[in-house]
């Protein structure tokens, strides 16, 4: 601990002079704290694996998570996947089997276990070899309506282990582009009309109705995202601060690009004419919503690792694919795989705090400076608070502050310790889930990248101050 030298002359002064009080004013303690530079396994960032499974017509292929697997990713540095639940027997029917509705909640059950979150999109079909021609396999839009009222129970009970909803549902992939229903020419794709878009809009709805109002969806182009909502690209239809996490279809849908860095507009994942605009839109509207995916095509220099890592911060990209397209991400070589594994989403380190002790009529107060380092913010909610511990129990006090607000640079946070008895307690800051289901578990709490400060037990950054209440 590093006491500032205004406190130990007034500690010094207290001590020399006859007849003063033991405390003679609140004394203030300064902390400085080292960054790490380890790769640490945090909620709801950094690559991911892809751990797809199918339900053919006759009930098989279903491939159930396994627990020592996702312990092992978790092991790694993973702290979640993207699953891609294939539905191909649902295809032309509105029943969903309960027991495969059993297996997908043994899925989010097992992941739960395992300390480890599901990016989650349901399809009806996969791409074979190309190219692609109808029919696709996929499913018309009552369908897709009935499974979404089917899945809503499903979805809201493991909302905790279920950072973001990819879209899905529509054409191969569950990518909205190859479909047979959502589409007026199936065999021209791209050319959609208001009707198709209305369709496609009413996906959405049910969707974001499907999910608690603080879980978002992701849709794969921007133009999709413009064209539900009825806004322009460009910063202008962009997602502004005031606009941000709010319970609105425009603060709760962000985007996956499934061919990030890979030619002619990520293979049509920017749109605009100039494409520019696309790259403005986006580059505003991730601020404050989740934005992943998967690189597909080597596409020198651009996919290389200068040019990939200046998209990942303009983008503020929150996970990345590690399988897929290794022949991009080896090119990136060990430095800056390892960059990549640290910077994707979040990366808190803390700089200092300082702690003020206090009384009854004057709190005590702790301050804490924090960076953000990584090439975004959390997406979803994630409350600070101050926990106070003592021989006679734990306190936790709130900073007042939703680290979504922490975007890439420097946020100090303070809380003012009020209706606490007289004692001394030992300072931690707590980044805990939202969600009352993960919120106890210290896997899904968020660690600093600090050096000594980590409590793997309890899930708390160890301040190492100590606050007197007298």
């Amino acid at each position: 601990m590093i006491i500032t030298a205004a406190a130990v002359a007034l500690v010094a002064a207290a001590a020399s002079a006859p007849g003063t009080p033991a405390f003679a004013g609140p004394a203030e303690h300064t902390v400085q704290y080292r960054a790490s530079d380890a790769i640490i396994a945090n909620p709801e960032r950094g690559f991911d694996h892809t751990v797809n499974t199918h339900y053919y017509a006759d009930g098989s292929g279903y491939t159930p998570l396994d627990q020592q697997t996702l312990a092992g990713y978790r092991a790694d540095g993973i702290t979640q996947i993207v699953r891609v639940f294939y539905m191909e027997k649902f295809a032309h029917t509105k029943r969903l089997d309960r027991a495969w509705l059993r297996l997908v909640q043994q899925d989010f059950d097992t992941a739960r276990s395992a300390g480890v979150s599901i990016i989650t999109r349901f399809a009806y079909a996969e791409g074979t070899s190309y190219p692609y021609s109808p029919p696709y396999g996929d499913a018309d839009l009552p369908t897709v309506l009935a499974h979404i009222r089917r899945l809503t129970p499903m979805l809201r009970h493991n909302s905790d282990v279920i950072p973001v909803l990819q879209s899905g549902f529509i054409g191969l992939w569950g990518e909205g582009y190859y479909t047979d229903h959502f589409a007026s020419d199936p065999a021209n794709p791209g050319e959609l009309t208001a009707r198709d878009w209305a369709k496609r809009r009413a996906v959405v709805r049910a969707e974001l109705r499907a999910l608690p109002a603080d879980r978002s969806i992701q849709l794969r182009t921007m133009q999709m995202k413009q064209q539900i909502l009825g806004v322009p690209t460009g910063t202008a239809g962009a997602l502004t601060e005031p606009e941000a996490y709010r319970d609105t279809a425009k603060a709760r849908i962000g985007h996956h690009n499934d061919c990030f860095l890979a030619p002619f507009g990520d293979y049509g994942t920017f749109l605009s004419d100039p494409i520019s605009l696309d790259e403005k839109y986006l580059a505003q509207d991730s601020r404050y919503v989740p934005v992943g995916g998967e690189t597909c095509a080597v596409n020198e220099p651009r996919s290389l690792w200068p040019g990939a890592s200046a998209e990942l911060a303009r983008y503020h990209y929150s996970y990345l694919n590690r399988d897929y397209l290794t022949d991009v991400l080896d090119s990136w070589g060990q430095a800056g795989l390892d960059e990549a594994a640290k910077r994707l989403g979040y990366r808190f380190v803390m700089i200092n705090s300082s702690a003020r002790d206090g009384s009854r009529r004057d709190p005590a107060r702790v301050t804490v400076k924090v960076r953000n380092v990584g090439w975004a913010a959390p997406y979803n909610r994630r409350p600070a608070y101050l926990v106070l511990s003592s021989a006679r129990g734990t306190v936790r006090v709130p900073f007042h502050s939703d680290a979504r607000g922490w975007a890439p640079g420097t946020t100090t946070i303070s809380a003012a310790v009020r209706g606490v008895g007289p004692g001394r307690y030992h300072a931690y800051l707590s980044l805990p889930a939202a969600d009352a289901r993960t919120a106890q578990d210290p896997r899904f709490a968020v660690r600093t990248a600090n050096l000594g400060t980590w409590d793997a037990v309890r899930g708390l950054n160890d301040l190492q101050q100590t606050v007197v209440v007298r």
